[in-house]
């Protein structure tokens, strides 16, 4: 599964642009979740399965750096990449590329944690060591 994943591309759209006609800082936070929802779909643990076992995945952080800028209709790739997880926390960085130019646009981070539906911190090698091989096999993966 790991070798057949398929990048996330993203062309941008009108509304997603600011009075300068480049694409609002905001939506990079949400390329990053389209492109993390993507990725972890990909690998067998997506939203919905997450949600199916009863574990939530909120946001703790987000970082995101921009090196150039994108504009309307441009599409870029966004590139995940599971940098660190320890069963309880997850972080995953991020490659905004422009699609054409292969331009690098942006770059980010976010840190998660698991939660049962208490809302309690949760260990995916005791919940569900299935996922837990599963999301230790792409840590480092350039996918």
């Amino acid at each position: 599964m790991i070798d057949s994943y398929k990048r996330y591309t993203h062309k941008a759209q009108y509304y997603e642009t600011d009075q300068m006609g480049i694409i609002h800082h905001s939506n990079y936070i949400r390329w990053f979740e389209e492109s993390r929802i993507d990725l972890l779909e990909q690998i067998g643990f997506g939203y919905k399965k997450m949600e199916e076992v009863g574990i939530s995945s909120p946001v703790l952080e987000v970082k995101c750096e921009f090196k150039s800028m994108v504009r309307f209709w441009d599409t870029v790739y966004i590139i995940p990449r599971i940098e660190l997880f320890t069963g309880v926390k997850l972080t995953i960085s991020y490659k905004v590329m422009d699609a054409v130019s292969g331009e690098l646009r942006a770059v980010g981070e976010t840190r998660h944690c698991f939660l049962d539906t208490r809302g309690v911190p949760v260990s995916l090698k005791k919940k569900n060591e299935e996922i837990y091989s599963i999301i230790q096999a792409c840590i480092g993966v350039d996918l």
